[in-house]
């Protein structure tokens, strides 16, 4: 078996991959994100350009490194047809999620494979969240309950704790959703000697 790396320190990443069964190691790319999205973003690419770009540079970074077959993830959050980062404090969340209140809004979630320097496949998976009117009791009563771990989602949300409560409708690929689309992933693994097939 070609051994699989993650080109993350994603808890999350982890835990899917974990809870599918995949044995892996995993490392930081050392990608300069702020550096790549500023670029696309200039070139006049728009966020699911810039998820799939940093899923590609994050693999290739770790492929140049190591042998295996490397895979890299990304995920950005569109809203209003512009790019938002993750939030620097809970009051930057409180104010994030009040502009998404009862609005749609898209995430971008991209995924590479790379082997020897080269991307051996890539895909981007996206989905559209309804968040529902929600009020400003049940706002501070969710940011007090999740406190600090929701500055490490980028739409201040956690679908698989009580975040699933701020929403009104969801469409899309729940792994997609959670940062790491796999079924595409988990077929390319098999085709190139990760996962038995």
């Amino acid at each position: 078996m070609t051994p699989i790396i993650l080109a993350s320190q994603s808890a999350a990443r982890s835990q899917i991959l974990s809870g599918a069964g995949i044995m892996f190691d995993k490392t930081v790319s050392g990608v300069d994100e702020d550096l790549v999205k500023a670029r696309i973003l200039a070139e006049g690419g728009g966020p699911k350009a810039v998820a799939l770009a940093l899923a590609e540079l994050k693999a290739l970074a770790v492929s140049d490194r190591l042998p295996g077959l490397v895979v890299g993830a990304d995920q950005t959050l569109e809203f209003e047809g512009h790019l938002h980062d993750k939030a620097a404090d809970l009051g930057e969340a409180r104010t994030r999620l009040l502009a998404l209140r009862g609005k749609p809004h898209f995430l971008h979630a991209a995924v590479a494979l790379a082997k020897d320097g080269e991307v051996l496949w890539s895909e981007t998976a996206s989905a559209t969240l309804v968040m529902r009117d929600f009020s400003e009791d049940f706002l501070d009563a969710y940011l007090a309950e999740e406190g600090q771990v929701l500055l490490g989602s980028v739409g201040c949300y956690r679908l698989e704790g009580p975040g699933v409560q701020l929403f009104s409708a969801i469409e899309g690929d729940y792994f997609a959703i959670l940062g790491l689309p796999m079924m595409g992933l988990l077929d390319q693994l098999r085709r190139h000697g990760g996962l038995i097939p």
